[in-house]
């Protein structure tokens, strides 16, 4: 599959509006999305990723990104400005993820969570898999 699929915890009021922002931002019309709780990710995100819904899990050009690096990847395929995040790579790995795990541990206490997934409407729907 060739597609470049973000996954995210579809229960999240955090990343199903980082998804939406993403949607409005994605000028290109290259992102995907499907939830980590959906059967397209149980086909292509190994089962140890999909237990763990604090990580947005980005599918691109065949491989895997988790966290800041997933984040990273996404914005860079977004136009100008936005792609300029991908100048965030220069701080390491393990500064970037911090600051990603520490938002990912608060997200459903400072942005809620629902009770269930967020889904599109049938204008958006072309974006989503199962």
């Amino acid at each position: 599959m060739s597609q470049n699929i973000v996954f995210f915890d579809g229960v999240c009021n955090l990343c199903s509006g980082v998804v939406q922002w993403l949607i409005k931002h994605d000028k290109k019309n290259v992102l995907f999305f499907a939830p980590l709780q959906g059967s397209t990710a149980k086909e292509l995100v190994p089962s140890s990723d999909i237990v763990k819904v604090d990580s947005i899990v980005f599918f691109y050009q065949g491989k895997i990104y988790h966290k800041s690096t997933a984040v990273l990847k996404i914005i860079s395929l977004l136009s100008f400005p936005y792609s300029l995040g991908f100048l965030l790579f220069v701080f390491p790995r393990f500064v970037r993820d911090f600051v990603y795990d520490w938002v990912a541990k608060n997200r459903y206490h400072w942005f809620g969570k629902k009770a269930a997934c967020w889904l599109p409407d049938k204008d958006l729907l072309s974006k989503f898999k199962a």
